[in-house]
Protein backbone atom coordinates (compact mmCIF):
# COMPACT_ATOMS: atom_id res chain seq x y z
CA UNK A 1 0.00 0.00 0.00
CA UNK A 2 1.51 3.35 -1.02
CA UNK A 3 1.67 6.39 1.16
CA UNK A 4 -1.21 8.80 1.06
CA UNK A 5 -0.89 11.53 -1.56
CA UNK A 6 -0.35 15.06 -0.29
CA UNK A 7 -3.80 16.59 0.21
CA UNK A 8 -5.29 19.48 -1.75
CA UNK A 9 -5.24 22.57 0.43
CA UNK A 10 -8.64 23.89 1.51
CA UNK A 11 -7.88 26.78 3.89
CA UNK A 12 -11.48 27.80 4.64
CA UNK A 13 -12.50 24.23 5.49
CA UNK A 14 -9.35 23.89 7.61
CA UNK A 15 -10.22 27.05 9.54
CA UNK A 16 -13.80 25.91 10.18
CA UNK A 17 -12.60 22.50 11.40
CA UNK A 18 -10.21 24.20 13.80
CA UNK A 19 -12.99 26.43 15.12
CA UNK A 20 -15.00 23.30 15.93
CA UNK A 21 -11.96 21.74 17.57
CA UNK A 22 -11.48 24.84 19.74
CA UNK A 23 -15.03 24.55 21.09
CA UNK A 24 -14.60 20.82 21.76
CA UNK A 25 -11.27 21.32 23.51
CA UNK A 26 -12.71 24.03 25.75
CA UNK A 27 -15.42 21.62 26.84
CA UNK A 28 -12.83 18.90 27.42
CA UNK A 29 -10.70 21.21 29.59
CA UNK A 30 -13.75 22.15 31.65
CA UNK A 31 -14.32 18.44 32.26
CA UNK A 32 -10.64 18.05 33.21
CA UNK A 33 -11.10 20.71 35.92
CA UNK A 34 -14.31 19.11 37.16
CA UNK A 35 -12.65 15.69 37.33
CA UNK A 36 -9.62 17.12 39.16
CA UNK A 37 -11.96 18.65 41.75
CA UNK A 38 -13.31 15.12 42.34
CA UNK A 39 -9.84 13.68 43.02
CA UNK A 40 -8.70 12.58 39.54
CA UNK A 41 -4.94 13.06 39.21
CA UNK A 42 -3.03 14.12 36.08
CA UNK A 43 -1.93 10.62 35.01
CA UNK A 44 -5.48 9.28 35.31
CA UNK A 45 -6.85 12.19 33.28
CA UNK A 46 -4.33 11.57 30.51
CA UNK A 47 -4.87 7.79 30.48
CA UNK A 48 -8.66 7.87 30.34
CA UNK A 49 -8.68 10.76 27.92
CA UNK A 50 -6.57 8.69 25.52
CA UNK A 51 -8.32 5.39 26.22
CA UNK A 52 -11.90 6.58 25.83
CA UNK A 53 -10.90 8.70 22.83
CA UNK A 54 -10.37 5.47 20.90
CA UNK A 55 -14.16 4.98 20.84
CA UNK A 56 -15.03 7.92 18.54
CA UNK A 57 -11.77 7.46 16.64
CA UNK A 58 -12.55 3.76 16.05
CA UNK A 59 -16.09 4.53 14.86
CA UNK A 60 -14.73 7.21 12.53
CA UNK A 61 -12.23 4.76 11.05
CA UNK A 62 -14.71 1.87 10.67
CA UNK A 63 -17.36 3.95 8.91
CA UNK A 64 -14.90 6.18 7.10
CA UNK A 65 -11.51 5.33 5.65
CA UNK A 66 -11.49 1.73 6.98
CA UNK A 67 -9.06 -0.40 8.96
CA UNK A 68 -6.49 -0.45 6.15
CA UNK A 69 -5.81 3.23 6.76
CA UNK A 70 -4.10 2.30 10.05
CA UNK A 71 -1.13 0.95 8.11
CA UNK A 72 1.65 3.48 8.62
CA UNK A 73 4.77 4.20 6.63
CA UNK A 74 6.31 6.46 9.26
CA UNK A 75 6.40 4.67 12.65
CA UNK A 76 9.29 6.82 13.90
CA UNK A 77 7.32 9.97 13.09
CA UNK A 78 4.32 8.69 15.04
CA UNK A 79 6.56 7.83 17.99
CA UNK A 80 7.96 11.37 18.06
CA UNK A 81 4.43 12.75 17.74
CA UNK A 82 3.35 10.62 20.72
CA UNK A 83 6.17 11.87 22.94
CA UNK A 84 5.58 15.48 21.98
CA UNK A 85 1.80 15.23 22.13
CA UNK A 86 1.75 13.53 25.51
CA UNK A 87 4.12 16.17 26.93
CA UNK A 88 2.00 19.01 25.55
CA UNK A 89 -1.24 17.46 26.76
CA UNK A 90 0.16 16.88 30.24
CA UNK A 91 1.35 20.47 30.55
CA UNK A 92 -1.94 21.87 29.25
CA UNK A 93 -4.01 19.65 31.55
CA UNK A 94 -1.89 20.67 34.52
CA UNK A 95 -2.21 24.36 33.66
CA UNK A 96 -6.00 24.00 33.48
CA UNK A 97 -6.03 22.26 36.84
CA UNK A 98 -4.00 25.02 38.48
CA UNK A 99 -5.46 28.16 36.85
CA UNK A 100 -8.85 29.68 35.95
CA UNK A 101 -9.97 28.54 32.49
CA UNK A 102 -9.94 31.97 30.86
CA UNK A 103 -6.44 32.80 32.12
CA UNK A 104 -4.97 29.45 31.07
CA UNK A 105 -6.68 29.68 27.69
CA UNK A 106 -5.33 33.16 27.01
CA UNK A 107 -1.77 32.05 27.79
CA UNK A 108 -2.25 29.19 25.33
CA UNK A 109 -2.91 31.81 22.65
CA UNK A 110 0.85 32.25 22.32
CA UNK A 111 0.76 28.96 20.35
CA UNK A 112 0.23 30.65 16.93
CA UNK A 113 3.27 32.85 17.46
CA UNK A 114 5.46 29.86 18.37
CA UNK A 115 3.94 27.84 15.52
CA UNK A 116 4.44 30.52 12.89
CA UNK A 117 8.09 30.88 13.84
CA UNK A 118 8.54 27.10 13.79
CA UNK A 119 6.70 26.80 10.45
CA UNK A 120 9.09 29.32 8.91
CA UNK A 121 12.13 27.48 10.28
CA UNK A 122 11.11 23.86 9.66
CA UNK A 123 8.35 23.79 7.03
CA UNK A 124 9.50 26.58 4.76
CA UNK A 125 6.21 28.48 5.06
CA UNK A 126 6.45 32.20 4.32
CA UNK A 127 3.69 34.24 5.99
CA UNK A 128 3.16 37.65 4.42
CA UNK A 129 3.16 40.99 6.19
CA UNK A 130 -0.62 40.82 6.75
CA UNK A 131 -0.36 37.53 8.63
CA UNK A 132 2.64 38.67 10.65
CA UNK A 133 0.80 41.88 11.50
CA UNK A 134 -2.34 39.95 12.52
CA UNK A 135 -0.27 37.66 14.73
CA UNK A 136 1.36 40.67 16.37
CA UNK A 137 -2.07 42.22 17.00
CA UNK A 138 -3.31 38.95 18.49
CA UNK A 139 -0.29 38.65 20.74
CA UNK A 140 -0.86 42.24 21.90
CA UNK A 141 -4.37 41.18 22.90
CA UNK A 142 -2.89 38.27 24.84
CA UNK A 143 -0.57 40.64 26.72
CA UNK A 144 -3.48 42.93 27.57
CA UNK A 145 -5.41 40.03 29.09
CA UNK A 146 -2.39 38.55 30.87
CA UNK A 147 -1.10 41.89 32.21
CA UNK A 148 2.35 40.31 32.56
CA UNK A 149 4.34 41.20 35.65
CA UNK A 150 7.56 39.95 37.21
CA UNK A 151 5.53 38.00 39.75
CA UNK A 152 3.58 36.26 36.98
CA UNK A 153 6.75 35.20 35.19
CA UNK A 154 7.91 33.50 38.40
CA UNK A 155 4.56 31.80 38.93
CA UNK A 156 4.92 28.06 38.29
CA UNK A 157 1.43 27.70 36.83
CA UNK A 158 2.12 30.47 34.31
CA UNK A 159 5.42 28.87 33.29
CA UNK A 160 3.69 25.51 32.91
CA UNK A 161 1.06 27.10 30.66
CA UNK A 162 3.70 28.87 28.53
CA UNK A 163 5.73 25.68 28.16
CA UNK A 164 2.57 23.83 27.20
CA UNK A 165 1.89 26.44 24.52
CA UNK A 166 5.37 26.02 23.06
CA UNK A 167 5.01 22.22 23.05
CA UNK A 168 1.57 22.49 21.43
CA UNK A 169 3.12 24.55 18.62
CA UNK A 170 5.78 21.86 18.14
CA UNK A 171 3.06 19.21 17.99
CA UNK A 172 1.22 21.21 15.31
CA UNK A 173 4.38 21.23 13.19
CA UNK A 174 4.83 17.48 13.63
CA UNK A 175 1.18 16.76 12.75
CA UNK A 176 1.46 18.99 9.70
CA UNK A 177 4.57 17.10 8.65
CA UNK A 178 2.99 13.67 9.17
CA UNK A 179 -0.20 14.71 7.40
CA UNK A 180 1.65 15.33 4.16
CA UNK A 181 1.87 11.56 3.69
CA UNK A 182 -0.35 10.00 6.37
CA UNK A 183 -4.20 10.17 6.47
CA UNK A 184 -5.76 11.95 9.49
CA UNK A 185 -7.14 8.64 10.82
CA UNK A 186 -3.65 7.15 10.91
CA UNK A 187 -2.21 10.12 12.80
CA UNK A 188 -5.06 10.27 15.34
CA UNK A 189 -5.23 6.52 16.01
CA UNK A 190 -1.54 5.95 16.55
CA UNK A 191 -1.25 8.91 18.91
CA UNK A 192 -4.00 7.57 21.17
CA UNK A 193 -2.92 3.93 20.92
CA UNK A 194 0.82 4.37 21.47
CA UNK A 195 0.43 6.82 24.35
CA UNK A 196 -1.55 4.23 26.31
CA UNK A 197 1.60 2.14 26.82
CA UNK A 198 3.60 4.61 28.97
CA UNK A 199 0.43 5.90 30.60
CA UNK A 200 -0.73 2.34 31.34
CA UNK A 201 2.55 1.61 33.10
CA UNK A 202 2.21 4.82 35.14
CA UNK A 203 -1.32 3.82 36.14
CA UNK A 204 0.08 1.01 38.32
CA UNK A 205 1.14 3.79 40.71
CA UNK A 206 -1.49 6.47 40.08
CA UNK A 207 -4.80 4.64 39.50
CA UNK A 208 -7.48 5.28 42.12
CA UNK A 209 -11.15 4.26 42.68
CA UNK A 210 -13.87 6.77 41.75
CA UNK A 211 -17.63 7.10 42.00
CA UNK A 212 -20.08 6.82 39.08
CA UNK A 213 -20.27 10.57 38.44
CA UNK A 214 -16.51 10.80 38.15
CA UNK A 215 -16.43 7.89 35.68
CA UNK A 216 -19.06 9.63 33.58
CA UNK A 217 -16.86 12.73 33.52
CA UNK A 218 -13.84 10.66 32.47
CA UNK A 219 -15.83 9.01 29.69
CA UNK A 220 -17.09 12.39 28.46
CA UNK A 221 -13.55 13.76 28.58
CA UNK A 222 -12.29 10.98 26.32
CA UNK A 223 -15.19 11.14 23.86
CA UNK A 224 -15.01 14.93 23.47
CA UNK A 225 -11.22 14.82 23.33
CA UNK A 226 -11.25 12.15 20.63
CA UNK A 227 -13.69 14.16 18.54
CA UNK A 228 -11.54 17.26 18.98
CA UNK A 229 -8.43 15.33 17.92
CA UNK A 230 -10.13 14.25 14.69
CA UNK A 231 -10.99 17.87 13.91
CA UNK A 232 -7.51 19.11 14.84
CA UNK A 233 -5.65 16.66 12.64
CA UNK A 234 -8.01 17.09 9.70
CA UNK A 235 -7.58 20.87 9.88
CA UNK A 236 -3.79 20.65 9.85
CA UNK A 237 -3.94 18.36 6.82
CA UNK A 238 -5.99 20.85 4.80
CA UNK A 239 -4.40 24.17 5.75
CA UNK A 240 -1.02 25.70 6.67
CA UNK A 241 -0.09 25.92 10.33
CA UNK A 242 0.09 29.72 10.31
CA UNK A 243 -3.56 29.85 9.17
CA UNK A 244 -5.02 27.04 11.27
CA UNK A 245 -3.55 27.81 14.69
CA UNK A 246 -4.95 31.37 15.08
CA UNK A 247 -8.47 29.94 14.93
CA UNK A 248 -7.82 28.74 18.47
CA UNK A 249 -8.44 32.33 19.58
CA UNK A 250 -12.16 31.55 19.43
CA UNK A 251 -11.74 29.20 22.40
CA UNK A 252 -11.55 32.26 24.66
CA UNK A 253 -15.29 32.72 24.16
CA UNK A 254 -15.99 29.18 25.33
CA UNK A 255 -13.47 29.37 28.17
CA UNK A 256 -15.09 32.54 29.51
CA UNK A 257 -18.60 31.09 29.28
CA UNK A 258 -17.66 27.74 30.84
CA UNK A 259 -15.49 29.36 33.52
CA UNK A 260 -18.34 31.65 34.45
CA UNK A 261 -21.22 29.16 34.33
CA UNK A 262 -19.43 26.08 35.72
CA UNK A 263 -16.73 27.45 38.03
CA UNK A 264 -18.02 30.93 38.86
CA UNK A 265 -14.89 32.67 37.52
CA UNK A 266 -15.80 36.05 36.08
CA UNK A 267 -13.03 37.55 33.88
CA UNK A 268 -11.79 41.04 34.69
CA UNK A 269 -12.05 44.11 32.44
CA UNK A 270 -8.71 43.42 30.74
CA UNK A 271 -10.08 40.12 29.40
CA UNK A 272 -12.99 41.93 27.78
CA UNK A 273 -10.58 44.50 26.32
CA UNK A 274 -8.09 41.99 24.96
CA UNK A 275 -10.50 39.32 23.71
CA UNK A 276 -11.90 41.30 20.74
CA UNK A 277 -8.35 42.19 19.66
CA UNK A 278 -7.35 38.52 19.73
CA UNK A 279 -10.41 37.39 17.79
CA UNK A 280 -10.05 40.16 15.17
CA UNK A 281 -6.47 39.06 14.49
CA UNK A 282 -7.67 35.54 13.65
CA UNK A 283 -10.35 36.92 11.34
CA UNK A 284 -7.77 39.05 9.50
CA UNK A 285 -5.68 35.95 8.85
CA UNK A 286 -8.70 34.06 7.57
CA UNK A 287 -9.65 36.97 5.27
CA UNK A 288 -6.15 37.25 3.80
CA UNK A 289 -5.89 33.49 3.31
CA UNK A 290 -9.18 33.48 1.40
CA UNK A 291 -7.92 36.24 -0.90
CA UNK A 292 -4.64 34.40 -1.44
CA UNK A 293 -6.47 31.15 -2.20
CA UNK A 294 -8.67 32.86 -4.81
CA UNK A 295 -5.64 34.48 -6.47
CA UNK A 296 -3.80 31.14 -6.58
CA UNK A 297 -6.82 29.44 -8.17
CA UNK A 298 -7.19 32.20 -10.75
CA UNK A 299 -3.50 32.00 -11.64
CA UNK A 300 -3.70 28.22 -12.05
CA UNK A 301 -6.73 28.55 -14.31
CA UNK A 302 -4.82 30.83 -16.69
CA UNK A 303 -1.91 28.42 -17.17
Amino acid sequence: MSAAAPPHQRPITAALLRLGAAAALSLMFAIVKLAAARGVNLVESLFWRQGFALLPVGIWILFGPGIRTLQTHRPAGHFVRMLMGLSAMGLNFLAMMLMPMAEATVISFSVPLFATLAAVLFLGERPGRWRWSALAIGFLGVLIVMQPTTAMLHNSATLIALTGAAMTAAVAIQIRNLSMTEPPATVVFWFSATSLLPLGIAMFWFAAPHDLTTWVLLLAMGLVGGFAQILLTSALRLGPVALVLPMDYSSLIWAVLLGWQVFGNIPGPMTWLGAPIIIISGLIILWREQIYSKRSTSSADTL
